[in-house]
């Protein structure tokens, strides 16, 4: 099963890296080697499903539908200068941004490289 799971995760990449860490450590026992790679597994499993749900997105013919990510980056962006010129404290609206402009540029990274 061990042998199975490892085969199903890619050997490049970030994902390639860890999952080169995880096979190659002797100090891990074997099931938790098998646990980690299953979570590994369902992380990449997540992350396809996304990219997928975007490039929908992206083909519709809807208008929202293509521009709900950079409206949003849009609002948190005044709604964090809003915050900070009003002296609110701005935790909360520090995680969401991070979040959100890390999966936007992340993915669009990701849509390029894909092209090439």
């Amino acid at each position: 099963m061990f042998q199975t799971l490892a085969e199903t995760i890619p050997d490049k990449g970030v994902l390639g890296v860890l999952k080169n860490l995880i096979v190659t450590d002797s100090s891990l026992p074997k099931e938790d080697k098998e646990t980690a790679l299953k979570m590994l597994e369902i992380e990449i499993e997540e992350m396809d499903s996304v990219t997928r749900r975007w490039e929908a997105d992206l083909m519709s013919d809807s208008w929202l539908s293509k521009n709900v990510r950079p409206i949003s980056l849009v609002f948190l962006t005044l709604v964090y200068a809003t915050g900070f010129f009003m002296e609110y404290d701005l935790n909360i609206i520090n995680q969401l941004m991070l979040l959100v402009y890390g999966a936007y540029f992340g993915s669009r990274g990701l849509e390029k490289i894909r092209k090439l």
